[in-house]
């Protein structure tokens, strides 16, 4: 499924995004600036996430809770991940054994600890303001 959006729309594609997804562990694939933490954040919006944080500021891993302070998923960002056993010493395996969204940027970086039943998404610029994602 292709969808081509504008960040106006990141809402709708947001709720698509979760409507489409065949399990809750979410691998975007995409250039620097693409719009992957822009995607994510609004998707776990849509899930009901009262802070969001910030883009990949927030290192490797970020939880996002809910107003009650129930855990709804994991953002990782292994941009800075020099090797993939660096994501086995911090206990990926544990992250992606509980039962909550998971959403994971540069998913190339730890190719060999990936979950089989996982969402591709992959992010395409168009131009400045036009992105289309394919989801498989």
């Amino acid at each position: 499924m292709n969808i081509t959006y504008t960040e106006k729309e990141i809402d709708q594609v947001a709720k698509m995004v979760i409507e489409k997804s065949t399990n809750k562990v979410l691998l975007f694939h995409a250039p620097m600036g693409a719009g992957k933490t822009t995607l994510i954040k609004a998707i776990a919006k849509e899930l009901g996430v009262v802070d969001a944080g910030n883009s990949p500021t927030f290192g490797i891993v970020n939880e996002y809770e809910n107003k009650s302070s129930h855990l709804l998923a994991y953002h990782f960002d292994f941009y800075r991940l020099n090797d993939e056993m660096e994501a086995l010493d911090m206990g990926f395996e544990d992250y992606l054994n509980k039962n909550v969204w998971v959403f994971i940027e540069w998913p190339n970086k730890i190719e060999s600890f990936l979950p089989e039943k996982s969402t591709n998404i992959y992010i395409e610029v168009i131009d400045m303001t036009t992105r289309r994602i394919t989801i498989s």
